[in-house]
């Protein structure tokens, strides 16, 4: 194989741009570093406060019960793992992991201020390698943080992994529009009004440029659905929301 070949495989996309794959998870810790302290305001000016719905719905494709024990991966300012905590109750655990330590910062101030102790431990760690043991948890959850993963496929095998036999992931993220007519109204939003935001609300236009592009290079509905079954996952399927502008993928280890 030619130098040229090797230095084409070793890139992989931030974005729309073409990085080194091992500048990729810099770039991604600078962008959320960035947005962390206003990360759940711009959530909600982006999406009109549709992002809890979105949310809502996952926690609700979990059926978490008392005694579980439950890793939310990316779990940034704690939204999923705080109503799982109740969900799993005293003797359950929620682990909220994420590989920003802004995020997770942000995420364990927010859980405390809430109230919410005790069965929720904090993880800084990678989804590509989890140091969690094998079969270790009765679901994974993962919101929004997939298509910033340099590697999918090994972020998904990591996922099976740490799994116990009969438990199910959950893969909520933005996707492709599907209603008729969207797309079009989606990409002037995404690509026009959603780094105006960025700039005036968080004074960092970049970020949520990145944040747009990141959203087109992720894999569609069907190409994720099959990268799960690939890993390893039985049963996969996925659930549109809002149009298709975001889906809830599902799969699980048998």
């Amino acid at each position: 194989m030619s130098q040229e070949q090797d230095k084409q495989d070793a890139l992989t996309h931030f974005g729309y741009q073409k990085v080194a794959v091992e500048q990729k998870a810099r770039k991604v810790a600078e962008v959320f570093h960035s947005v962390a302290e206003k990360y759940d305001l711009m959530n909600d000016l982006m999406s009109l406060g549709i992002h809890r719905i979105w949310k809502r719905i996952a926690i609700e494709f979990v059926r978490a019960r008392p005694g579980q024990r439950i890793l939310d991966l990316a779990g940034g300012t704690g939204d999923l793992a705080a109503r799982l905590s109740q969900a799993v109750g005293d003797n359950g655990q929620v682990v909220l992991a994420d590989i920003n330590s802004s995020m997770l910062e942000v995420g364990r101030e927010r859980l405390i201020d809430r109230g919410i102790v005790g069965n929720v431990e904090y993880v800084q760690a990678d989804a590509q390698c989890l140091p969690f043991p094998d079969n270790h948890f009765d679901a994974v959850t993962i919101a929004f943080g997939l298509r910033n993963v340099t590697d999918k496929s090994r972020a998904l095998a990591s996922m099976l992994r740490v799994l116990k036999p009969g438990g199910k992931a959950l893969v909520l993220e933005f996707s492709k529009p599907v209603l008729p007519g969207l797309k079009p109204v989606y990409d002037a939003y995404s690509f026009r009004l959603l780094p105006r935001l960025g700039k005036w609300i968080a004074d960092d236009e970049a970020s949520y440029r990145y944040l747009a592009e990141s959203i087109r290079m992720h894999p569609d509905q069907e190409s994720l659905r099959q990268m799960m079954c690939e890993a390893g996952f039985s049963r996969c399927d996925f659930f549109n929301l809002s149009g298709g502008i975001v889906a809830l993928h599902r799969g699980y280890k048998f």
